[in-house]
Parts: structure tokens; sequence; C-alpha cells
């Protein structure tokens, strides 16, 4: 595989959920669209592929007690995941050796929650989301990773399947220019060497702003070259989101759209992410297709 030929990503599926009319609110997110509009969630997946995404992401994110609750997530987690993955692959399916599904592996205990992790429940929580989306998907996703120990604990559940393992950071919305760090204070150099020995395939920054996001890629890539693992991809997919605190939690409320993102503005970080190494780039929270649909007819 060339691992600097680039492949487009999709963007996020919370807002564009609500932007098409689609049940939407804390702490539900996503998932509440997966229960009472999964015809929504298939619209989104085919607007992103028709805007130029190779990859699409199963709708699957919010399928943890800390969005959908703990009883809903035993009586009906294992489901509504298989569910996530049946409509990601259906619409990939239109589109016959075209499209790859990315099984969304999410923080099990919450986004950017890393004094959250338990070690203990990982194998409870991440077991029948990987179950479930395993027919269904070409690679798996852990995204949205606040620390490093739980990519890798997640690792370990996963099945001998041969599908390529991506893990995607989140980062402190510092200013550019401070060392880059996850949102646990661990330093992207220390992740970036984890990861890789780990043997993951690729290695993102997603969920957090754009700004922060070409240092750690340059730290990332530097660490990598350091290793001689040039197999290992980088990627990024920023969220549109005002900084966030350190206090922060995912669904306190919904948080305001910047309006210095449009689908112009977003290419312009993406051609940076580019530049500083990344090959699989696309969108996250706030980044809908007419952002995809500018890096797909631009950067290629």
């Amino acid at each position: 595989m060339d691992t600097q030929a680039l492949w487009i990503l999709d963007g996020g599926m919370g807002r564009e959920l609500a932007r098409r009319g689609a049940p939407f609110r804390q702490p539900e997110w996503s998932a509440l669209a997966l229960m009472e509009a999964p015809e929504t969630v298939r619209e989104v997946h085919r607007a992103y592929v028709a805007s130029g995404a190779r990859v699409i992401t199963t709708n699957s994110y919010a399928l943890v007690p800390f969005h959908i609750g703990e009883a809903r997530f035993a009586a009906e987690g294992e489901r509504l995941a298989a569910l996530a993955g049946q409509l990601a692959r259906e619409v990939a399916d239109e589109q016959p050796g075209r499209m790859q599904v990315a099984g969304s592996l999410p923080p099990l205990f919450g986004s950017y929650r890393a004094d959250l992790f338990d070690a203990g429940r990982v194998s409870e929580l991440a077991t029948p989301l990987i179950r479930a989306l395993s027919p269904h998907v070409e690679l798996w996703l852990a995204e949205t990773m606040s620390l490093i120990a739980e990519p890798l604990a997640i690792q370990a559940l996963l099945p001998e399947d041969g599908k390529p393992f991506w893990v995607s950071f989140t980062l402190e919305d510092e200013a550019p220019g401070s060392e880059p760090t996850l949102r646990s204070g661990e330093r992207v150099a220390d992740a970036a060497c984890a990861l890789a020995s780990a043997g993951v395939d690729a290695i993102l920054f997603n969920c957090c702003q754009p700004e922060v996001i070409e240092g750690a890629l340059k730290v990332a890539r530097a660490g990598l070259q350091a290793l001689g693992r040039s197999d290992v991809r980088l990627g990024a997919y920023a969220n549109a989101f005002p900084p966030q605190p350190k206090e922060a939690t995912a669904n306190d409320g919904l948080d305001e759209i910047r309006t210095d993102l449009g689908p112009l503005d977003y290419l312009g970080w993406a051609e940076r992410w580019r530049a500083a190494g990344a090959s699989l780039i696309g969108g996250c929270c706030g980044i809908g297709p007419e952002h995809i649909e500018a890096l797909a007819s631009r950067l290629r």
C-alpha cells in the first residue's frame, strides 16, 4: 500500500443529522437518530459518498453508557451497533469496490475524559461494539482517544481478522506553537511511539481545533521516521468548535460552530496537514459534506 496516497474521509455525523432535521439532543447525540430516524443516517452517509469520501465511518460513536445510559447500552447497545454497521455497509455497497467502511470504536467513558478511563470495564463495553460491527467494516477506527492506554486496551480485544487498526487522538486546544499533547496531558511524541510499537496501521488526530493539528502531525512524523516506521499512515479530521476548556465534556450541551471554518477555510488547513505528512484527511463535528467536497476536489 502507498502510505502517502491521499484518502478522503467523511465528515461529522451528529451536526449533519441535526441539519437534516433528525432528532438530535444531548446526551444521546448521534445515537438518537439511529434509534428514531435511521433513514437519515443513511442519507448522511450517502451525502459524504457523493462529496468524494473514500471512507465512511459507522454511526456508532455515541453507543456507550456515557451517552445512552447503562440500562439502554446493556439492552440495546449491540443491536444498535449492528444497525450502524448495516447502514454504512449498504451505502458503501452502492459503490462497488470504491468505498471502505471504518468501524467507529469511541472513547468508552466519554469524550475528552481521560480521567474516567476504567481499564477493568474496557472489555465489557468494547466487545459488544466490535462483535456487532465486525461483519460490516473493512477497518477499525478508535477515535477521539484522550489517552494512550485506551486504544491499546481496545486493540487487545480486536479479532484476528487482518483488518487495519487506525487510532485517532484528540488534542488539547492550546495555542499553536506549544508542544502538542493529548487531552490526558501525555505527549504526542510518546503516543506515536507507543502506537507504532503496538503495530497500528495509522495515527490520526481529530475532534480538536485545526490550528493544533499541524504541529502534532510533525511531531508524530518525526517519531515514526526515527523508528523506521514509514508504513504507518498519518491523518487528521478537525472539528469546528471553539477551543474546549480542560473541564469540558462531550455531553454538557451543544457547542457553537465557528463561522471562520467554511469549506475553503477548512481546505487551507487540510493543505497544511497534507504538507505535514497526512494522507488520511476528513472532518469531525461541524464539518459537513460541502467541506469534504472541497477536500476531494482540490486536494487531489
